[in-house]
């Protein structure tokens, strides 16, 4: 009978412990920590933590670079010019989610501390003069354009950059938060976030790469921009929200070349806050700006907010549509290759396409531009991926 009750006691002390310990929940995992300098030679992995990115960072031609999700790069603009560079042939996989993204930005939280994310492909560009290569301008010096339309620069899903927008050693101009030259269509861009730089948010130098689920806010020129014949067509869910400082929503161009073929962008919503104003205090204070024959299709739009500006005794059209330039007009607009379809306008001055200046008259053909009361923009979802200091960006 003893060794009855000592085996029933056994029994339920093994299986109470088994519980017990099965119920117990796993630990967090430690964030890891490091500097990334660069060049990067070899393949890396950054697991899941906190670093600090310090230096003009390039992952070279054959080396994959990853970062987990969840990890937060810090940048110090004290410490010099900073960026990630991907050179042609090299790979950047950033595997954010939802509710871990990965998160690149910098510590003084101001506009224009850092040169944000850099991509290299090439994938055809179509540049001034009609040649198939160009320079790049952000202070690298390193040419772009080719032949490869599948380029594969890698895949960025789930990724904030914050801040960006610096000139690099002698650049011509401020870097935006991304900026793809000649990337190739192998390339995944999506859920991204360009948060409070001092250029773009997003801009094209070419390529054939799409990008989905897009989000600019409070940059201070453009929330997307392109030129040298970019032709990205699998676009969608686009979301501008320009706040305090900012120009177009869009800025298209072509490089002054009269292509066949351009972008398409569906489900785009532009919004720009009552009191936002322009970088420089001009006439950039349209939702879409075609220039240099700039063209291409976009559909199931919101615009939002885009009213005229005063500044002194001038004031500047706001507009859904400013046509820059006579070319443009003739080339893109009248013939068909500009098209802007059921589009939902609100708050905003010139509903229907304007030459931006007086030396030319606009006038769509029939079906090319199209308006809706029930366009519904771009569909985004909430979360930590699109959430700063507690505020969702979806506004």
């Amino acid at each position: 009978m003893k060794t009855k009750f000592f085996a029933l006691a056994l029994a339920a002390s093994l299986f109470l412990n088994s519980c017990s310990s099965s119920d117990d929940p796993t630990p967090a995992p430690t964030p890891a920590s490091g500097e990334i300098t660069g060049p990067i030679t070899a393949n890396k992995t950054y697991a899941y933590g906190n670093y600090t990115l310090k230096g003009i960072v390039k992952i070279n031609s054959g080396v994959t670079v990853t970062f987990d999700a969840g990890s937060t790069i810090t940048i110090d603009k004290a410490t010099g010019d900073n960026a990630l560079v991907v050179l042609n042939g090299g790979k950047l996989i950033i595997n954010g989610t939802a509710d871990k993204p990965v998160v690149f930005t910098e510590k003084s939280k101001l506009p224009g501390s850092w040169g944000g994310i850099i991509m290299y492909g090439d994938a055809p560009a179509k540049v001034a003069g009609g040649g198939t290569s160009s320079t790049s301008e952000d202070g690298n010096n390193i040419s772009y354009g080719g032949t490869n339309a599948t380029h594969n620069g890698g895949s960025l899903n789930y990724v904030r950059v914050e801040y960006a927008g610096a000139k690099l050693a002698d650049g011509q101009k401020e870097n935006n938060a991304f900026t793809f030259y000649s990337v190739g269509s192998g390339t995944t861009l999506d859920h991204l976030v360009a948060y409070k730089g001092a250029d773009d948010g997003f801009e094209f130098f070419g390529g054939t790469v799409s990008m989905t689920n897009a989000i600019s806010y409070g940059n201070y020129d453009d929330a997307f921009d392109w030129q040298d014949g970019w032709q990205g067509t699998a676009n969608t869910n686009w979301y501008a929200y320009q706040t305090g400082k900012g120009n177009y929503g869009m800025e298209i161009e072509a490089s002054a070349n009269d292509n066949a073929f351009g972008p398409k962008v569906t489900n785009i919503t532009l919004k720009r806050e009552a009191g936002n104003v322009p970088e420089v205090g001009d006439n950039q204070v349209d939702a879409f700006q075609f220039k240099r024959e700039g063209n291409g299709e976009y559909s199931n739009i919101i615009v939002d907010g885009y009213g005229n500006f005063t500044t002194g005794t001038t004031t500047y059209k706001g507009s859904v549509v400013s046509i820059l330039d006579a070319a443009t007009n003739t080339h893109q607009v009248n013939t068909g290759k500009i098209k802007i379809l059921n589009v939902k306008i609100s708050n905003t001055t010139n509903v229907i396409p304007v030459a931006a200046n007086d030396t030319f008259t606009v006038s769509f053909p029939t079906g090319t531009f199209t308006t809706s009361t029930t366009a519904t923009g771009a569909s985004l979802t909430t979360g930590a991926w699109a959430t700063v200091d507690g505020a969702s960006l979806i506004k």
